[in-house]
Parts: C-alpha cells; sequence; structure tokens
C-alpha cells in the first residue's frame, strides 16, 4: 500500500497527531521544528537543520541550529 493514496477504509478518518508525523521520533529530526510543518531533518554530523516545508521537492537546505528561533517566531 502506498502511504500517499491511503485505502478506502481510512481515506475519510483524521490520523491522530502521533499519526500524523511518525518520523518525529526518530533522532534525526527535530520536534519543534516538525511541529511548524517543515521538514526538520537534522544532519546529524553538524547539526544543520532543514526549515525548507514538509515533503519538499528537492534536496533539504540545512541551517545552523542558531537560526532556528527566528525560523519558528515566523522570521
Amino acid at each position: 500500500m502506498n502511504a500517499e493514496h491511503p485505502s478506502t477504509a481510512t481515506a475519510g478518518a483524521v490520523p491522530p497527531p502521533a499519526e500524523t508525523r511518525p518520523d518525529v521520533n526518530n533522532a534525526n529530526v527535530r520536534e519543534d521544528v516538525a511541529e511548524s510543518g517543515r521538514c526538520a531533518l537534522v544532519h546529524l554530523p553538524t547539526g544543520r537543520t532543514c526549515f525548507l516545508p514538509l515533503r519538499h521537492p528537492g534536496p533539504c537546505e540545512f541551517h545552523r541550529p542558531q537560526d532556528v528561533g527566528d525560523v519558528l517566531a515566523g522570521g
């Protein structure tokens, strides 16, 4: 089954928040950034985070951890 195309039994159901982003439990995803609807993938060797929208096309664009506050504040 393809996750992009839910089955007819679950097509109208709204998933609980825990099932919306199951990847948030991974060490390579920042939970605070993921909750804002962004990719939030962390490059573990550098600690940089991708702030692009969730499921963005193309490669991630990683930014310094210090920039997270500006992004979450809407800047």
